[in-house]
């Protein structure tokens, strides 16, 4: 199955250098490109898109207003947000609107390819040391709540010992093999664990379990 794939920067040069990254893929095809959110939904009105690769700061319509709207939609691609790391606070705007994972503008080819077919598949991108990184630096914009307050601390309630523990882990950026062995778990048990915690608390995917525990304050910048 061939991913099609739009490409939404204002700046050409970067949108030809992601369009040759992608071209020489045997299943992926960039079908659309737009230089602002506003062109981006106006020709996804018309395109068949899987996976959006999304800018931030761009002129007429941002990423993050753009990506609300086009997840706002009852069917609609995947948005994989782009940023640098001056832009950390609009990456975790992105989340919340919907997107389904970040990276780096400077990512090497490889990974970037692996977030584009993983998204494509139903999962959330949040690269592990991408997310200690980002979440260090924008953590400090976010209410400070404590522990036990803020959105999240009701729902914690329903999450058993261990499915704390994962959670943390997961919203400090670790991967499943990353908390197995952190918890001597198979990482079988820790998709298991991964699995109910967003079924017990209503989320999509991992990008969710990060943002809920940073708006919540069950973890906080300096606890990475």
């Amino acid at each position: 199955m061939t991913i099609r794939v739009m490409l939404v920067d204002d700046q050409v040069l970067l949108r030809t250098g992601f369009r040759m990254v992608l071209a020489a893929q045997p299943d992926m095809e960039v079908v659309a490109e737009a230089g602002d959110g506003a062109e981006a939904i106006e020709i996804l009105r018309a395109t068949a898109v899987d996976v959006v690769l999304m800018d931030v700061r761009m002129p007429r319509l941002d990423g993050v207003e753009a990506t609300r709207r086009i997840c706002s939609a009852e069917e609609h691609p995947k948005v994989l947000i782009l940023t640098t790391f001056d832009l950390d606070e609009y990456a975790f705007s992105g989340l919340k609107a919907g997107a389904s994972g970040f990276m780096l503008k400077d990512v090497p080819p490889a990974e970037l390819l692996g977030a584009i077919r993983s998204v494509h598949s139903g999962d959330a991108v949040v690269a592990p040391s991408t997310t200690r990184r980002l979440l260090d630096r924008f953590a400090p914009m976010l209410p400070s709540t404590g522990k036990e307050s803020g959105p999240g601390g009701s729902a914690m309630e329903k999450l058993t010992e261990r499915e704390r523990e994962v959670m943390l882990l997961v919203a400090q950026g670790l991967s499943n093999g990353e908390i197995a062995a952190r918890l001597v778990l198979s990482e079988a048990t820790v998709k298991t664990h991964v699995g109910r915690i967003l079924t017990k608390l209503g989320l999509r995917d991992r990008v969710q379990v990060v943002v809920l525990a940073y708006e919540s304050g069950l973890v906080r910048a300096g606890g990475l």
